[in-house]
């Protein structure tokens, strides 16, 4: 017993904060086109490819009827932090929306958050879709600060 605890303890703050190395390996995934200000593409190693749906954000939309306003403003700013990078992606409860796009948060290589980065510069509004609400919380401080701030669109 001993034994253990002097294993343990060391690790007890990682446990703790959530933080302790996790058993499945990091996937990194190239974007290979943005749809949108909420939506892109990624290189899965499969022939078409794996649509990704940013989770607990909106952005507006450039290619439906009506157009959104800003949608233009949002898919440029997409396509700049993505351009030429991987992300990793993080699941919530589920896994896909009735259109097939897998729902996800998106990590870039350098730890960027891509959904709280839109949202923190007023390039999307919060969009909490329950059973996927793992940062609603942060992303609504998030808004409320870049509204106060007049960030963004």
């Amino acid at each position: 017993m001993k034994y253990l605890l002097s294993i343990l303890l060391p690790l007890l703050p990682l446990i703790m904060s959530g933080q302790a190395a996790s058993t499945e390996p990091e996937v990194w995934f190239t974007v290979t086109r943005v749809v949108d200000g909420d939506t892109f593409w990624v290189d899965d190693g499969s022939e078409k490819g794996m649509k990704i749906r940013l989770i607990g954000i909106d952005a507006r939309n450039t290619g439906t009827r009506p157009k959104g306003f800003f949608g233009a403003e949002s898919t440029s700013y997409l396509r700049e932090l993505l351009r030429g990078k991987k992300v990793r992606l993080e699941y919530d409860v589920s896994r896909l929306d009735r259109y097939r796009r897998t729902l996800a948060y998106a990590y870039l290589e350098d730890g960027t958050f891509i959904n709280a980065e839109l949202v923190r510069n007023g390039y999307a509004t919060v969009m909490t879709m329950p059973p996927n609400v793992k940062y609603a919380e942060t992303f609504n401080e998030l808004a409320s600060k870049a509204r106060k701030q007049k960030k963004g669109l």
